[in-house]
């Protein structure tokens, strides 16, 4: 029988999409089946709480989109992609009612920290000075041939290093140490495990470089210009189409699947060799979250008048309190005080909310498939910093780890990461390969967050997929 498509993708998430982008592009008919009414993935909006209020379903604030070298290449503006930069990309607020801020320049978020400015300078302006070069080498395979190994070399040196020592060894005051260790349990490890510096250096390297960006109208505009684009390419996508067996999808020449190792192994785990099938069943999860959005009658009434200029808040005090709680998490304990990630678009985007109310977007770090209800903590955690903010509550939509694949299959247990991302599993995901999104079987490629470079909508993962598809199956370079 002569195959109905050229590629068949599975799921429609930023990586999926940006597959059948690269595929297109390249003059290979592509579908995309979607198991969901609507496409997206990780990067959808939808009104959770009341009518009029716009929530992000998962991610919610983009630098690796806005710095991707993907997506940065496509012409997504043309298909109704806005980006929104606020005034501060990230407060972190402090027990003394102030805050230490993330500014896009280096100098303006140096002065603050008084004793550690010069430090704070010497680590991040020679990183910045290259982002381009070291965006390309760390959003492939750790197992690759290195473009700029001077500039990887440097970086490397550093991103190997545990959190909590790279902060201690570098800066001498707290602001300074509190800002990092917020931005590195972006990494859900523990903050004293190797390479979780390597988080807060990257998304604090791209908060200078492009910023902590929103887009307008909600992270499901993302996925709409992504699809529009494909379409215009000639792509097609179907929705309500979930894939139970590789055996469902139309007759094609190369498949490639934007779901997690586990998804895999559902869906085509029979035909797998059980050599292979042993290697993905090692993969290991990390660790989930609990979400909740609000529909807020009003703005945040933080204590720093800082964080209301901010589209970004961390809460968790200072590093030794967010190490704590993030090594709690990693053995399975339920933190009494959270590590807390709040996005408030509304405060710079009129769409999300009607006029003079608010939107809040927050999630805290919990055990791999936890069912406990994380929202008093969450709450005390933002009445810390903000005394009077559940006086501001119009509604709320929670869901907790063990719920979240109800929404999105990959994201089972919680699990928003496509899997830990420890230092085994940054070089072997999900196995140790140049290539490893070519799964065994022939013509059958992982595209997802499971792949380098892992989680974060950035559509990398799909774009090195379906160049191995391309060079393998298509024969062309």
């Amino acid at each position: 029988m002569p195959a109905e498509y050229d590629a068949v993708v599975v799921g429609s998430g930023p990586n999926g999409l940006a597959a059948a982008i690269t595929l297109a592009q390249a003059g290979c008919s592509v579908l995309v089946c979607e198991a969901n009414t609507t496409i997206g993935g990780g990067a959808r909006s939808a009104e959770l709480t009341l009518p009029g209020f716009v929530h992000d379903v998962c991610s919610a604030v983009h630098p690796l989109a806005a710095g991707s070298p993907f997506l940065s290449a496509l012409p997504l503006q043309r298909f109704g992609l806005q980006w929104i930069e606020p005034e501060i990309p990230l407060a972190h607020p402090l027990d003394n009612n102030s805050a230490v801020c993330l500014h896009k320049d280096i100098d303006v978020t140096a002065s603050p920290l008084h004793n550690d400015s010069a430090a704070y300078r010497r680590l991040m302006k020679p990183l910045a000075e290259n982002w381009k070069d070291l965006s390309v080498e760390f959003l492939q395979p750790m197992l690759h041939w290195p473009r700029h190994p001077a500039v990887l070399a440097r970086f490397g040196i550093l991103a190997l290093s545990p959190a909590t020592l790279l902060a201690k060894l570098l800066f001498r005051q707290e602001p300074a140490r509190a800002l990092f260790a917020g931005i590195a349990a972006h990494s859900f490890l523990p903050l004293d495990a190797p390479v979780s510096s390597a988080f807060g250096l990257v998304l604090a390297l791209a908060g200078h470089a492009v910023g902590w960006p929103i887009p307008r109208g909600g992270s499901q505009q993302i996925s709409n210009a992504l699809a529009a684009y494909l379409g215009a390419l000639g792509g097609s996508i179907e929705v309500n189409r979930r894939v139970e067996n590789l055996r469902d999808l139309p007759k094609s020449r190369a498949i490639l699947l934007d779901v997690s190792v586990w998804e895999f192994l559902r869906i085509a785990g029979p035909e797998l060799p059980a050599r292979y099938r042993r290697k993905l069943q090692s993969f290991r999860h990390a660790p989930g979250i609990f979400k909740i959005d609000y529909a807020l009658s009003d703005p945040i009434p933080w204590k720093a008048e800082a964080c209301g200029r901010a589209g970004t808040i961390h809460l968790g005090g200072n590093l030794d309190e967010i190490a704590a709680t993030e090594r709690q998490v990693a053995h399975g304990r339920i933190p009494e005080r959270p590590f807390v990630l709040v996005a408030q678009q509304s405060l710079f985007d009129d769409t999300r909310a009607p006029r003079g109310q608010h939107t809040l977007w927050a999630y805290c770090h919990v055990p791999f498939n936890s069912d406990v209800d994380m929202s008093m903590q969450i709450e005390a955690q933002i009445e810390r910093f903000a005394p009077g903010f559940r006086d501001c509550i119009l509604a709320r939509h929670k869901t907790c780890a063990a719920d979240l694949a109800k929404s999105n299959s990959n994201l089972t247990g919680g699990d928003i990461s496509g899997g830990a991302v420890n230092l085994t599993q940054l070089i072997a995901r999900p196995i140790f390969s140049p290539t490893p999104y070519r799964t065994a079987l022939r013509g059958v490629y992982l595209c997802s967050a499971s792949t380098p470079p892992g989680g974060g909508v950035h559509g990398m993962c799909g774009y090195h997929a379906a160049r191995a598809a391309l060079n393998e199956v298509f024969g062309l370079r």
